[in-house]
């Protein structure tokens, strides 16, 4: 088989690219060196359970050659050994979006400005149906009801924004995305609104 030659030049238009994708960031969104110091390294630097090396531009060529976003999106929601978010639910997608980018383009790339958004993404009823109900539909350890304006009110004197950063993030009793790690921001983004969209309330973030 005829051995797939991919220039570096080629690599940094196609990291920079991400850059003209969907999602906008969050606040504190950390570099991908950051996030590759700090997360992927544990598995990226020796190459535990077959994760490509930092520093191996062969690896990542041939990964990237299949499209820059498939590589992102599985980063992101997860692939064979690799667990969602790099095992980290608390990471944005802007920031593993940045932090692939840094390692297919040998730390050159700079980092993106807006993460890169699957194209199959699931519905904000889907994910509120699939995990948020679990807690949302009874009231559990303190969540606020669906359907429940009374709940809702005191969360949202600050907007749609700062309801969706927690749900990200996890906040008191509730985990990180939900506990649901392959959840895009774009997911819980949307399931925030739909929640709120049910208690009759504006559900119009940013």
């Amino acid at each position: 088989m005829k051995k797939m030659k991919i220039t570096a030049s080629r690599f940094l238009l196609a990291v920079s690219a991400i850059a003209l994708s969907a999602a906008p960031a969050l606040a504190a969104d950390r570099s991908g060196k950051e996030v590759v110091d700090t997360v992927c390294a544990a598995c990226h630097t020796t190459g535990k359970d077959g994760a490509p090396k930092i520093g191996d531009q062969a690896a990542w060529a041939q990964r990237a050659a299949k499209g820059l976003d498939k590589l992102t999106v599985n980063a992101i929601t997860g692939v064979r050994s690799m667990p969602a978010h790099g095992g980290q639910a608390a990471l944005s997608d802007l920031e593993m979006t940045r932090a692939v980018g840094y390692m297919v383009s040998g730390g050159k790339a700079a980092d993106a400005k807006k993460a890169v958004k699957s194209a199959k993404q699931r519905s904000g009823q889907q994910v509120v149906e699939e995990r948020c109900q679990e807690c949302h539909a009874t009231g559990k350890q303190g969540a606020p009801k669906l359907g429940d304006m009374n709940d809702w009110k005191p969360r949202l004197k600050n907007g749609v924004d700062p309801l969706i950063k927690s749900a990200i993030n996890g906040h008191n009793s509730m985990p990180a995305r939900g506990g649901l790690a392959n959840l895009s921001d774009a997911e819980m983004k949307a399931a925030v609104e739909f929640m709120v969209s049910k208690t009759g309330g504006a559900a119009a973030s940013k």
